[in-house]
């Protein structure tokens, strides 16, 4: 058994060689090249799960503060950043190396807006206007609900988050619980299908849905 077989693109510190390379990817319509390294999550390409996702998530907020949750090299928050100019983009993960790589892909497509933070970095009193977030799931089921629970209630009211999930990885029990653990003060949607994978939408609603006005 290898030493590093449980060592994952979700621990903070990888192991192994960082083994750097150069990515040529299409983000928000440009043609881009983008710094990536072992130990991260998908390093060589743009995540389907993903790609999926920067199609059919709608334009972000041009103000506030937007959030890409388990960012790795950056391709959701890059590309926020490229839609929204104006806005503060967070780009949170637990990988140092990740993080690092995001520091770097920003800088050099000049996004100075977009920040790379591990969790316990971003001040608790910021609201984010969205969230898109292709989650981790292989953490685990109880591991991944306990960093939605931490993360879904900091949408500011009106805001929504976007979750990008393989179906044969629980796309739909996930939407379940997303019903059954954050409404009547959330909505929760199945936006998307494509390739096998889903993208769920959860809205932070700014008062009760049919609430007396």
């Amino acid at each position: 058994m290898p030493a590093d077989q449980h060592h994952h693109y979700f621990d903070a510190e990888p192991v192994g060689p960082e083994d750097r390379r150069e990515l040529r990817v299409e983000l928000a319509g440009h043609d881009v090249t983008v710094a990536t390294a072992a130990g991260i999550f998908c390093p060589d390409r743009l995540d389907l799960g993903t790609a999926v996702l920067l199609r059919n998530a709608p334009q972000p907020p041009q103000a506030g503060h937007l959030l890409d949750l388990g960012c790795g090299w950056g391709p959701v928050a890059l590309s926020m950043g490229m839609l929204a100019p104006h806005a503060h983009v967070w780009g949170v993960d637990v990988n140092r190396r990740a993080l690092a790589l995001l520091t770097e892909n920003a800088a050099a497509l000049e996004l100075p807006r977009v920040r790379a933070a591990a969790p316990e970095t971003v001040p608790a009193d910021i609201t984010f206007e969205t969230i898109w977030s292709n989650p981790p799931i292989r953490i685990g089921k109880a591991a991944l609900h306990e960093l939605l629970h931490a993360w879904l209630p900091r949408l500011t009211p009106g805001g929504t988050a976007y979750l990008v999930v393989q179906r044969n990885l629980g796309a739909d029990s996930l939407l379940a619980w997303l019903a059954g653990t954050f409404e009547p003060h959330f909505s929760t949607a199945k936006l998307a299908s494509a390739k096998g994978y889903r993208v769920l939408a959860v809205h932070h609603h700014r008062k009760l849905p049919h609430a007396p006005a």
